[in-house]
């Protein structure tokens, strides 16, 4: 295997890990969005469900820059993969941090708007996230299948 098919199924693999990992984000998003229009949750229940998110995000983060690293050398429909998993990502890492700051410094006053947009940000943007990932890699699902059966058919392409 020469280094380009290498780091191309080493960009399918990080992609195939983001995808797992934002399935328990997601969930996670998806509770702290119905946080955001309910005042009656604790701040601990808020803080709780924003670190699971925060070890979520992390995780994606780390696979974002190793993708970083190899995109130069990867399929086109991986890079574009690379370039729009990673914008959603850094939306919901830029918004956790920015509420787990917020709750960190006003724990009885987590129904102000500012705080609510970012709770809505962050299960937004993980469910984005999860449909771009998922819809990338349906697409090469797709794209080897095709390959397959144009060799079983001998039709060349």
């Amino acid at each position: 295997m020469d280094d380009l098919a290498y780091l191309s199924e080493r960009a399918s693999t990080l992609l195939a890990e983001i995808q797992k990992e934002s399935t328990g984000l997601r969930l996670h998003a998806d509770t702290l969005g119905t946080f955001a229009g309910s005042p009656r949750y604790s701040w601990q229940s808020h803080i709780f469900y924003l670190n699971k998110v925060k070890g979520h995000i992390n995780a994606v983060g780390e696979r974002t820059a190793e993708l970083q690293q190899i995109r130069y050398a990867v399929l086109p429909w991986q890079q574009q993969a690379i370039t729009e998993v990673t914008s959603h990502a850094a939306k919901v890492a830029a918004s956790t941090q920015a509420a787990i700051v917020y709750l960190n410094e006003n724990q009885a006053r987590h129904s102000v708007p500012e705080y609510r947009d970012n709770l809505t940000i962050i299960a937004h943007s993980s469910e984005d996230m999860k449909q771009t990932v998922d819809k990338f890699l349906d697409y090469e699902k797709t794209q080897r299948k095709l390959q397959q059966l144009q060799n079983e058919l001998e039709l060349g392409g």
